[in-house]
């Protein structure tokens, strides 16, 4: 690995790394998986170099950010989520979130405003326990997941202030529901079950 790599994956997880006299001091390192921690103490020296390097001049990186003309309210969120990856998602499906947001907001954030739709309910994740295992993944939790993140390229056909109707490639309609997402889990997980 190299130590971008290695920083992409520590922050990745919700830790960080930073350089304290000669030593890479790391926050909420119990999250940190065995293999990373490992790459970190082989790559020290360059560890420290990258996180000393200066954040401008050559080698810098610079994100542009679109920020929707539209859904005034969703705008920082937006923006926010376009600079790097939430924690414990894969980047594909980040990617993925960005440009169903973007095709969602041009089309539908005006009715999701008036309909009092928050940044949760579109691009709410559930939130990191204390320990995660290193396979923990916010998008497992349907219930704490927001409805752009379920997308993944299915356009939304109808919104009300309770749902989204979203189109299925095969022409099936799926609903998403705002509120009372139920968990998943086994039959009897819930007393709902037993109505």
């Amino acid at each position: 690995m190299t130590p971008a790599e290695i920083i992409v994956a520590v922050q990745r997880v919700g830790a960080t790394l930073r350089v304290e006299g000669e030593s890479l001091v790391a926050s909420n390192a119990s999250r940190i998986a065995p293999a990373i921690k490992t790459a970190i103490r082989e790559h020290k020296p360059e560890l420290i170099s990258a996180l000393l390097a200066p954040a401008f001049g050559p080698g810098c990186k610079v994100t542009i950010v679109q920020i929707p003309v539209t859904g005034l309210r969703y705008r920082q969120t937006s923006a926010h989520l376009q600079l790097r990856a939430p924690a414990c998602v894969p980047e594909d499906r980040w990617q993925q979130c960005i440009e169903d947001g973007r095709a969602f907001l041009a089309k539908w954030s005006t009715e999701a405003e008036s309909f009092s739709w928050t940044s949760d309910d579109l691009f709410g994740l559930a939130p990191i326990p204390n320990t995660p295992h290193p396979s923990y993944r916010r998008l497992s939790r349907y219930d704490q997941t927001g409805l752009i993140w379920l997308l993944e390229r299915r356009p939304v056909v109808a919104l009300t202030e309770a749902t989204a109707s979203i189109r299925n490639p095969s022409g099936s309609i799926t609903v998403f529901r705002k509120n009372n997402r139920p968990a998943y889990g086994p039959l009897g997980d819930s007393l709902d079950d037993f109505k």
